[in-house]
């Protein structure tokens, strides 16, 4: 698998995977690192899906970058979210202020975790485009190390303004719903449709999905979510090169559309 500079450009999402549930939680990583998946993106919005993770992380905290996220109003919400996170991670590689909620008060305690050395990257993530003029600004005060954005072929807001941005200042990106949450995948082209993509190791349409986002090379990671292990092998098969061209990209788009 490719890697960029969140490591390999394949991740996993937790969003309505296997919340609370540790059985499927570690059937899930043991896919994650056959796949050579590298990240694994959470959040306490995502029911017990922080907590599940980290029950089955023993003995391999090491093999995958964790990223997580600050879902709090106040301050000492956020502060509790994020020790509950230490104790089961250990330390946080990527840790977001999700969806924007109170980034401004966060930020400040964020930054101290930074310096002290117990988090990596601080990032910023929203998900719907009538916030993205407010991730802007937040991009632009130079505090957050990368962003977390929609990107998919029905979903391409960002590309107006964020994902220049973000190559601008140099910040690496995380794709969230590179699938459409599921959507995009309800009315699949036909097996036929995809064959112009077979070259390009695409085998099927969540695959074609992928690749996608990852031929922006303005895009370091996707993390498609899914509980299926076996899912989670396909998805990382579409980390590798080659990526698509333009005309590969509009094929899928027209597809998707």
């Amino acid at each position: 698998m490719e890697e960029r500079r969140l490591g390999p450009v394949v991740g996993l999402g937790t969003w309505n995977t296997f919340g609370g549930d540790v059985s499927v939680a570690a059937d899930v990583l043991d896919a994650v690192l056959d796949a050579g998946i590298g990240l694994v993106d959470t959040s306490p919005m995502y029911g017990g899906a922080e907590a599940a993770l980290g029950a089955v992380l023993a003995g391999r905290r090491d093999s995958v970058r964790i990223a997580t996220k600050i879902w709090a109003r106040t301050v000492e919400e956020g502060r509790s979210q994020y020790e509950a996170q230490r104790r089961w991670f250990g330390r946080v590689e990527i840790e977001q202020v999700h969806n924007l909620v109170s980034w401004r008060d966060h930020l400040p305690w964020l930054e101290h975790e930074r310096g002290e050395g117990r988090v990596d990257l601080l990032g910023v993530t929203h998900y719907q485009a009538s916030a993205f003029e407010e991730v802007a600004r937040a991009l632009r005060t130079g505090k957050f190390d990368a962003v977390q954005l929609p990107y998919n072929p029905q979903e391409r807001d960002c590309e107006r303004e964020l994902l220049p941005l973000a190559a601008e200042l140099g910040l690496p990106v995380i794709v969230m719903r590179p699938l459409g949450e599921g959507s995009l995948l309800r009315r699949a082209p036909s097996p036929q449709a995809l064959d112009p993509l077979r070259p390009f190791g695409v085998e099927s349409w969540p695959q074609a999905l992928l690749k996608w986002a990852l031929s922006d090379d303005r895009v370091d990671v996707v993390v498609p979510g899914t509980g299926d292990p076996a899912h989670v092998a396909e998805n990382g098969a579409a980390g590798s090169p080659p990526w698509f061209g333009l005309e590969e990209r509009r094929l899928v788009e027209r597809l998707a559309a």
